[in-house]
């Protein structure tokens, strides 16, 4: 227990180190303040990533895939999707503004939309776009195959996959791929069976990998849920598959 506590505690040290070369970019949306984070990167004009953060905003886990991304030759952009003055501070005011955003999905929209064109502004191959969201963000890059932004493909990482029942189902033309935690008890099979509904009635590329003894936060180094083996796997899928809709 002690080598799992100091092997977390440095992931953790080296994490918040990494992130410190990722800029800081402010942008707007009417009068509000957005604070993203863009890879060092930024002046070559290449292939690109939108990364959407779960629901306390940008954390370590995507400053970490950032620059992980980075690595990989890709531009990177975390987006802002609270807002500056926005940003929770627990859990219980997470859920409030995440349960916003999820309910009012064109104001979520538009906010991924935003970031994407200063992504595209930071240099980014507009021909090149790929979509990552983690949690609350995966939600948000299933909304944005939703809304058919210009995107290549979208990776929702422990995403919530439903959406309201009221909203008809329509063609989904980006790729889609979903990692899944197969304890993820945030989603019910109601939700899964609705998602996969909904991918093929919109004639949609789609995967869905599952991974086994998972719950919902399994990527993230700083979560009682972390699985590392299953995290690891996930991320070589990820990597291969930005590989192929991006190279």
């Amino acid at each position: 227990m002690k080598t799992v506590m100091t092997l977390l505690m440095l992931t953790m040290v080296t994490m918040t180190t990494q992130a410190q070369q990722l800029k800081q970019v402010s942008y707007q949306d009417g009068e509000q303040k957005l604070n993203g984070m863009v890879t060092a990167n930024r002046a070559k004009k290449g292939p690109a990533v939108l990364i959407l953060p779960a629901w306390k905003g940008i954390d370590n886990e995507a400053k970490q895939a950032a620059l992980l991304l980075e690595k990989e030759g890709y531009i990177a952009f975390i987006a802002d999707i609270y807002g500056e003055g926005n940003i929770p501070s627990d859990n219980t005011a997470a859920s409030k503004i995440a349960g916003h955003y999820k309910t009012d999905y064109k104001a979520y929209q538009h906010r991924i939309m935003l970031a994407l064109e200063q992504l595209k502004k930071e240099g980014a191959d507009p021909t090149k776009i790929a979509i990552i969201g983690y949690c609350f963000g995966g939600s948000g890059a299933l909304e944005a195959a939703r809304a058919g932004f210009p995107v290549n493909a979208v990776i929702s990482i422990h995403g919530g996959l439903s959406k309201a029942a009221d909203r008809p189902n329509s063609s989904i033309k980006t790729k889609v791929l979903i990692e899944h935690p197969a304890a993820d008890k945030s989603v019910s099979k109601e939700d899964y069976d609705g998602l996969v509904k909904e991918l093929n009635e919109g004639k949609a590329d789609w995967q869905i990998i599952t991974y086994a003894n998972s719950g919902h936060t399994f990527t993230n180094p700083e979560s009682p849920e972390y699985n590392p083996v299953m995290a690891k796997r996930a991320w070589e899928h990820t990597l291969l598959f930005l590989k192929e809709v991006l190279n």
